[in-house]
């Protein structure tokens, strides 16, 4: 039996994740399998020679068969349940739950050798990169088509008998996880959120509320950190920590949220390409191309005077943080030991929670307030947008055509491979409603994203928070590995006062100068598409002020 606690933030939600999105600690080890009951454990030597088909999936540290979330409760068993009845249905067929990291580094390793699981859940923007080496089979014929579980039930009303697109509760948001070449790599099981979680308590100790815009989040802060708390059985009073993160949020959520917050109101001007597939959802995304054609035109360097203003901002936050933003803290007990009196994080945290019998104090959630004029001249005066969305997404990767030549044409490989469709079977099986049920709502962590599957009450105002618009890009996933590593060091160099404001402003237009350059080597930039748009546009900057020098 397995014990599981966050120890740092997920990139993307997407989570981001993914998931990304918490990471977990103390799981089996990557190269073991975790078995799931004697059936699912996808063991070659027990098995029948009947057995034609050992897949493998890494369904990501939520759902791991046998793990007990945050220490609390029983271990979970929805997962293996469902494998052994698919295993039941398909006698040929056995299914190994394997725990794999990821971190790119793992995937391009895995991915490259063919040695990767036949699903694996990763943050599908991961996946965008490389989707040119065929490491990754494209689902939308699977997804266009009926969900055969669904379909043989004979009832034409229920989501799933046309297409199994049609069982995703949340539409505009799975369709919009499409990849710039217009394909879907992705299935959407569930989705995530973040919330700024508050203890009640310290608030009420302080005199504050709940604040409404960030300005107010600001004081808010000021007078919690100004505040002596005193506790009982304590002789001296307590300095708290108005609000605990690590340097990987504020370097991926905090980066996009301040973002969108200044750029927002631009995107009339700014906005160059449009997917008719993924705007409903995304509503104005800049993808990596648009991110490159505007550095080229000086958005997003230190002409740029809201790119200086963003990070100016991020730092006046952090000056409300923990002092140790790195990734070994254990920020969450600073937050249940009530050293720290708000902790942002994504929902799965409601879970440890709400369950935990010693907390010792009511906590609530509110999320991220909106910019005003007083807050930054650059304010688009928006609400916050989101950044969670699609948690675990799935992606059915090269493994699954391995009983097909490696010299063959993907798009014939994927025809032909009798192993893919048996990925895709078991992929499908796990999102029929009441085998998905028992799987996701087993414990408050992921909101559903099947049709019919209720959404647990702890969970329901992430909900009303996911039903805002999504961020106007994601930099964590815009460019490559080293371009984020990069980032990453230097923001938390810049943050705890490292380095100054334009000795980092320095460091980033290097940094980002190489990400684009490396692009454009590695990827066909629609530049007449982009400079038609652009010129398209030009009327809308005309009335925009603080546009980067020449930017029109």
């Amino acid at each position: 039996m397995t014990r599981f606690f966050p120890i740092r933030a997920v990139k993307g939600v997407a989570l981001a994740v993914c998931l990304g999105l918490f990471a977990w600690a103390l799981l089996p080890p990557a190269e073991e399998k975790t078995e799931a009951g004697d059936s699912t454990a996808g063991d070659r030597a027990a098995a029948p020679e009947s057995v034609r088909f050992f897949l493998n999936i890494s369904p990501g540290p939520p759902y791991m068969p046998d793990v007990v979330p945050f220490g609390i409760g029983q271990p979970l068993k929805g997962l293996a349940t469902v494998l052994r009845e698919f295993e039941a249905r398909f006698p040929d067929t056995r299914v190994g739950v394997v725990n794999a990291p990821i971190n790119r580094e793992y995937l391009v390793t895995q991915l490259s050798s063919g040695m990767a699981p036949d699903i694996l859940g990763v943050n599908v923007e991961d996946v965008w990169v490389d989707v040119q080496k065929n490491w990754y089979v494209p689902l939308d014929g699977w997804l266009e088509a009926p969900n055969e579980f669904i379909r043989e039930r004979g009832d034409p009303a229920a989501p799933g008998y046309e297409q199994w697109w049609d069982m995703f509760k949340h539409q505009a948001v799975s369709r919009g996880k499409a990849a710039p070449d217009g394909k879907m790599y992705c299935v959407s099981y569930d989705m995530i959120e973040t919330a700024i979680y508050y203890n009640k308590d310290l608030f009420r100790m302080a005199g504050v509320s709940v604040p409404e815009t960030w300005d107010e989040f600001m004081r808010v802060c000021e007078k919690i950190k100004s505040t002596e708390f005193r506790f009982p059985g304590e002789s001296a009073p307590r300095r708290v920590t108005p609000i605990i993160v690590n340097v990987e949020m504020l370097t991926d959520w905090g980066n996009d949220l301040i973002f969108d917050q200044l750029y927002y109101s631009l995107l009339p001007g700014i906005d160059l390409l449009q997917d008719p597939v993924r705007e409903p959802y995304l509503q104005g995304y800049l993808d990596d191309v648009e991110i490159y054609f505007l550095h080229r035109q000086g958005f997003f360097t230190e002409r740029d005077p809201r790119y200086r203003e963003g990070w100016r901002l991020m730092y006046e936050f952090r000056q409300h943080c923990n002092r140790n933003i790195g990734l070994t803290l254990d920020f969450l007990r600073e937050f249940i030991t009530q050293r720290g009196a708000m902790i942002w994080s994504p929902c799965t945290l409601t879970y440890r929670l709400k369950n935990d019998q010693n907390l010792g104090f009511d906590w609530d959630l509110f999320y991220l307030p909106q910019f005003t004029e007083k807050t930054t001249p650059h304010a688009s005066n928006t609400p916050m947008c989101v950044i969670g969305g699609s948690a675990v997404q799935l992606e059915v990767t090269n493994s699954a055509v391995s009983d097909t030549p490696a010299d063959m044409p993907f798009a014939e490989r994927m025809r032909s491979s009798e192993r893919l469709k048996r990925v895709m079977q078991l992929l499908q099986f796990l999102c029929v409603p009441e085998n998905y049920e028992r799987i996701v709502n087993e414990y408050e962590c992921m909101l559903p994203n099947i049709v019919g599957v209720p959404t647990l009450p702890a969970l329901e105002p992430f909900e009303e928070i996911l039903a805002r618009r999504y961020t106007t890009t994601k930099w964590a996933f815009t460019f490559d590995l080293k371009f984020y590593e990069i980032l990453r060091r230097m923001v938390e160099l810049y943050l705890n006062d490292g380095i100054d404001l334009d000795g980092f402003m320095s460091w980033q237009g290097e940094n980002l100068q190489a990400a684009v350059d490396n692009l454009e080597l590695r990827k066909e930039i629609p530049m007449e598409d982009l400079r038609r748009a652009w010129d398209e546009r030009a009327p809308a900057r005309a009335a925009m002020k603080d546009l980067p020098h020449a930017a029109p």
